[in-house]
């Protein structure tokens, strides 16, 4: 009786653990995609800065002429 009474309470500590790594990683998977999210808005904003720019660029070339 010893045994599986053993068996079953490392298998509920396993399947803890596994629960516990679990949450860990969707915490982390969720920090990565705020990340991501916050990367991509400052690339688009220096993509319209960078736009603008070269627009003005454009503009000064063309009033040297």
């Amino acid at each position: 009786m010893f045994w599986p009474m053993l068996a079953i309470a490392l298998g509920f500590c396993g399947i803890a653990v596994l629960g516990v790594l679990a949450i860990r990683v969707f915490v982390e998977a969720q920090r990565l995609g705020h990340q991501v999210a916050s990367t991509t808005r400052r690339i688009n904003r220096a993509a319209e800065e960078l736009e603008v720019a070269a627009t003005r660029l454009a503009r000064t070339g063309d009033a040297v002429r």
